[in-house]
């Protein structure tokens, strides 16, 4: 489980969109966006791939 003042702090690197934790992963709340980011050793790892 993520601290929940750190979860306040972050944003989803692709939209800016306020984020939650659900299920074991990082969500985005933005319904347009919804991407999803692992928890990895309870670090988030919110990475967004670059388009080639």
């Amino acid at each position: 489980m993520i601290d929940a003042e750190l979860l306040g702090i972050l944003s989803c690197p692709a939209c800016q969109a306020d984020v939650v934790e659900k299920e074991g992963r990082i969500v985005c709340t933005n319904k347009k966006c919804g991407r999803s980011y692992p928890i990895r050793d309870g670090v988030p790892v919110m990475v967004v791939e670059e388009e080639a």
